[in-house]
């Protein structure tokens, strides 16, 4: 990135940060969990709407820093490496999607 896109990213990147907190606790539990996607899509839809393409960048770097993160702790509580995390996780989206 150069010096002007960092910039105009770090504006809004505490707002973003927030709504994504918002987003993660109204989804978080939601049921049944099938309504998780369009609960994310509003959000996304929301972003893309007020802040356009650099807010959806925030997003996904806000969300990709956070779930690296949670999956990181997940391996270090459950004695396991990140990748047998993440082969779980692989294979439960395999799973449910051979149930489609």
């Amino acid at each position: 990135m150069d010096e002007d896109e960092d910039m105009r990213l770090a504006r809004i990147t505490p707002e973003i940060s927030r709504r994504t907190l918002a987003m993660l606790r109204g989804l978080a539990g939601l049921e049944p969990p099938e309504r998780v996607p369009e609960g994310a899509m509003t959000v996304a839809d929301a972003v893309l709407a007020e802040h356009g393409t650099d807010g959806l960048r925030v997003l996904v770097m806000t969300l990709a820093s956070w779930a690296t993160a949670q999956i990181e702790n997940v391996a270090e509580l459950s004695g396991r490496g990140h990748e047998a995390v993440l082969d779980a996780m692989e294979l439960a989206c395999m799973e449910a999607a051979a149930e489609e």
